[in-house]
């Protein structure tokens, strides 16, 4: 079972919006980020899924998310998933956590809030 894009769109924001004032929320997510989302969500994420979560640094003006590592030709379906969002799909998950204190920080890059 995978969840579309949408269904991850939903769980990406609500994750964003607890994360946004919940310090505990932050802390679990830290811990154990699946056990985290499966709870704030009530069901349990595809099998296999993996996650990371980051948490922003005010030592740093911006953190950078790097793609996978790409050692030969991609074909055209791969190329299209990656221009179509699949991949992005999976770095904005990992940045929803990423982000703090919603003042201006996206993927935990200080946007020149001092935040």
């Amino acid at each position: 079972m995978e969840f579309s894009e949408e269904k991850m769109n939903e769980i990406y924001a609500r994750v964003m919006q607890k994360a946004t004032t919940d310090k505990e929320f932050r802390q679990d997510l830290m811990k154990d980020v699946n056990k985290t989302i499966e709870k704030l969500i009530g069901e349990k994420l595809p099998e296999g899924t993996n996650l990371k979560v980051i948490e922003s640094d005010p030592n740093y003006n911006a953190t950078f998310v790097l793609p996978n590592l790409s050692t030969s030709e991609m074909d055209l379906d791969v190329l299209d998933n990656v221009a179509g969002g699949v991949s992005g799909l999976i770095i904005i998950s990992v940045c929803a956590v990423a982000i703090g204190d919603g003042g201006g920080t996206i993927c935990g890059a200080d946007m020149g809030t001092g935040k």
